[in-house]
């Protein structure tokens, strides 16, 4: 899928059948829905060579996500950036998440799995210890902004992060057909990533309209950083992060 993937599972041998079956996972994942490959289901369903009744279950749920995504963020994010089909921004938070429960089914209860800057935590990484989420300054990769952990009542936390740091001006605004600007970068947090995911995508799409639509999206926070270096966040961030430093100097 173009990035990085790691795993950090504390309760499972390394060497357990559910790694293996997980990384087998995320290679049929990529050969399925990747844009790139002239073979997959996805290029050959956008070029008429497939039928979407013959494409995999899984196709077809994430197109059916892709579809929920889009009504709820009102048309700011969807799986046909400039005309053509594309569910990526779906894609990888779904596929880490299954992944997760995979494990989960396996007897893991504590595990950390990072997938291009998209986190998801379970449980603990050790007695007396939680899981910690960095979110890092845009303009400046060595300095953290805020840093996200699992309340005592949540087992559960995944962050995804949309942003032109490391790729420039990629995402798309559908609404106005043009590149996002308006934020540098935008942090959405909760419990599960598919959610936070695609949330994070449209969210960066919509500049700051995001923040009220946020705050009304039930189960996430967002932490957002402008071009200037200034930030805004959700009602209720705070209770899930420790912001770290205060451009604004509130």
């Amino acid at each position: 899928m173009g990035t990085v993937f790691t795993l950090d599972v504390r309760d499972l041998d390394p060497a357990a059948a559910a790694v293996d079956e997980m990384v087998a996972w995320w290679q049929w994942v990529d050969d399925t829905f990747s844009t790139y490959r002239p073979d997959s289901q996805i290029t050959r369903l956008a070029n008429g060579s497939l039928l979407l009744d013959e494409c995999a279950p899984e196709v077809r749920h994430v197109l059916d996500l892709c579809q929920q995504a889009a009504t709820a963020s009102g048309g700011y994010f969807t799986d046909h950036p400039q005309g053509r089909l594309d569910p990526s921004g779906m894609v990888k938070g779904w596929s880490v998440e299954v992944a997760s429960n995979l494990l989960l089914r396996a007897g893991s209860e504590h595990h950390c799995i990072t997938a291009g800057g998209d986190v998801q935590c379970v449980g603990v990484p050790g007695p007396g210890d939680a899981w910690r989420i960095g979110i890092v300054d845009p303009s400046d990769r060595h300095r953290l902004l805020a840093v996200a952990s699992p309340s005592a009542q949540h087992a559960r936390l995944a962050a995804a992060t949309s942003g032109t740091a490391e790729r420039g001006p990629h995402i798309i605004d559908p609404v106005a057909d043009t590149a996002a600007s308006e934020l540098a970068s935008i942090t959405v947090v909760g419990s599960d990533l598919t959610l936070v995911d695609w949330a994070a995508t449209a969210a960066f799409a919509m500049g700051h309209d995001s923040r009220p639509w946020l705050d009304g999206l039930a189960g996430v926070e967002g932490f957002a950083v402008t071009p200037d270096g200034e930030y805004w966040c959700t009602d209720g961030f705070e209770e899930l992060a420790q912001i770290l430093t205060d451009p604004l100097g509130r």
